[in-house]
C-alpha cells in the first residue's frame, strides 16, 4: 500500500518558502503534519512485520498440509480446512485479544488444493493459500484521512512423497546388546507376567521368577521406532524408485545386516523383525561397515539403474549404552568424521544412554538437530519419527 502525502509536503514548502509568513503559524501546520506523519511511519512498520507474520504462517500451512497429504494423513477432503486452520492458529498468537483482525482473517483466508499422476505412480499435491485480514492504525494516521491497513500474503506448495527430487540411500545401525531386554516405562498389557531383568556391574541378570506387571522390553520399543522410520520412507516412494536401505543389528560384533536394496523389505525382514537383545557393546564395526557400503561406488551404480544421478547418504546410530572398550569410541568418531567430509547425513539417537554414549552420540551426529536424546519409549518412537521426516523433506518443494 503506498501512501501520499504530497499535497500536504507542497504546502508545508510554500510556507517554508514565505519568509512574510507568521512563524506561529507555520508551526501550528508543521506540529500536526509531523505527528502525524510519525505516526504513519509506526504504522507502516507495524503492517511490515504483520506482513512478514502471515507469510510466515501462510507458508507454514501450506508446507505442512502438502505434506500431510504426501504422508496420508489428510485427504483433500479434509485439506483446506487443515490448511485454513493452521493459518489461523499460527496467527493467534499475534492477533491475540484483536477480535476484529481474528475475524477479518478467518474470513480472508482460502486454500486451494489441486492433485495430479505423475511419472513416480503417485499422486502429486499442489496447494495454494491466500490470506488477508484488515489491521487498524494508530489514531495520528487518522489525521492524514488513514483509516486502516490490508495485510494479505499468499504461499503455493508442492508435495512430494511422490514426485522426489533426490533419492537416498540410507543405513540403520541399530544397538541391540543385552541392556536392550531391560524395560521402558509403558506397560505391555497383553501379558500378566513376564520375564524381567536388572543390571549389576557390567553384566545383565534376569529375576528368577516372572514378574508383574509387565512393561514394553527397549529391544521391542527399537522394533517398533524403527519400523515407523521405514513406512514413512516407504509412503514418500512407493514403488520403490528412489529410497535404498540397509540394517545393522550389533553388539560386541555384527550380529546381522542387510545389503544396500530398493525399498525397506529386506532391512524390515533380515533385520528389523528378528532383533533380538544380547551380547556387549562396540560401535566402531558397524559404523565402519556402514560408511563403507555407502561410498562403495557399487551403491551409486546402483542408484543410477532408475535414474538417480544424485543422491543422499545417511546414517542412523542408535545405542543405550557406552562401548565396552573406548577404542570403539576412537573408530567410532573416526568414521563419522569421515562420512561427513563425505557430505552424509549422521542421526544419532541415545535411548536411555549414560552420559558418555550421549556424549559420543553428540559428536558424532552431523548437528545439534540431529542428535535426540530418548529418555522413554515415547521419546524413542519421536525420535525415529523426526528422522524419517527429516529423510523424506527433500520431496516437498515449497514455492511462492
Amino acid at each position: 500500500m503506498m501512501i501520499s502525502g504530497s499535497d500536504i509536503l507542497r504546502t508545508f514548502g510554500k510556507l517554508l518558502r514565505n519568509s512574510s509568513g507568521n512563524f506561529g503559524i507555520l508551526t501550528a501546520v508543521a506540529i500536526p503534519v509531523l505527528v502525524a506523519a510519525g505516526g504513519v511511519g509506526i504504522d507502516i512498520a507495524n503492517m511490515s512485520l504483520s506482513r512478514s507474520q502471515l507469510q510466515e504462517a501462510t507458508d507454514a500451512a501450506a508446507l505442512g498440509t502438502a505434506t500431510a497429504l504426501a504422508n496420508g494423513s489428510a485427504t483433500t477432503a479434509n485439506a483446506k480446512d487443515l490448511a485454513n486452520k493452521l493459518v489461523l492458529g499460527q496467527m493467534s498468537n499475534y492477533l491475540s485479544g484483536d477480535t476484529g483482525a481474528s475475524d477479518a482473517l478467518k474470513a480472508g483466508t482460502s486454500t486451494a488444493v489441486t492433485s495430479t499422476n505423475n511419472s513416480s505412480g503417485g499422486t502429486s499435491y499442489t496447494v495454494a493459500v491466500n490470506a488477508s485480514y484488515t489491521m487498524s492504525v494508530s489514531n495520528l494516521s487518522h489525521l492524514l484521512g488513514l483509516q486502516s491497513m490490508t495485510i494479505s500474503a499468499s504461499s503455493s506448495t508442492t508435495s512430494g512423497t511422490a514426485v522426489q527430487k533426490t533419492a537416498l540411500s540410507m543405513e540403520i545401525v541399530l544397538d541391540k546388546s543385552g541392556s536392550m531386554w531391560l524395560d521402558t516405562e509403558a506397560k505391555d498389557t497383553s501379558k500378566l507376567q513376564c520375564d524381567q531383568y536388572y543390571i549389576e556391574g557390567d553384566y545383565l541378570y534376569m529375576y528368577q521368577d516372572q514378574e508383574s506387571p509387565c512393561y514394553i522390553k527397549k529391544i521391542d520399543a527399537l522394533r517398533s521406532a524403527a519400523g515407523i522410520l521405514l513406512d514413512q520412507l516407504d509412503a514418500a516412494d512407493p514403488k520403490s524408485q528412489y529410497v535404498r536401505t540397509a540394517g545393522i543389528a550389533w553388539s560386541s560384533k555384527i550380529d546381522s545386516y542387510s545389503e544396500l536394496d530398493w525399498g525397506t523389505k529386506t532391512t524390515r525382514t533380515k533385520v528389523i523383525a528378528p532383533l533380538k537383545a544380547g551380547g556387549g557393546t562396540e560401535s566402531g564395526a558397524p559404523m565402519q561397515r556402514a560408511y563403507n557400503k555407502l561410498v562403495d561406488p557399487a551403491e551409486a551404480s546402483a542408484q543410477q539403474t532408475k535414474g538417480n544421478k544424485s543422491f543422499d547418504k545417511i546414517i542412523v546410530l542408535m545405542t543405550d549404552g557406552d562401548n565396552n572398550s573406548t577404542s570403539s569410541d576412537t573408530t567410532t568418531l573416526s568414521v563419522c568424521k569421515k562420512a561427513k567430509e563425505q557430505g552424509m547425513q549422521i542421526y544419532t539417537v541415545a535411548f536411555m544412554a549414560p552420559d558418555r554414549g550421549q556424549n559420543l552420540l553428540k559428536s558424532c551426529a552431523s548437528s545439534p538437530s540431529n542428535y535426540f536424546d530418548a529418555r522413554q519409549m515415547t521419546d524413542l518412537v519421536a525420535a525415529f519419527k523426526t528422522i524419517g521426516a527429516q529423510a523424506v523433506k527433500q520431496m516437498t518443494l515449497l514455492t511462492r
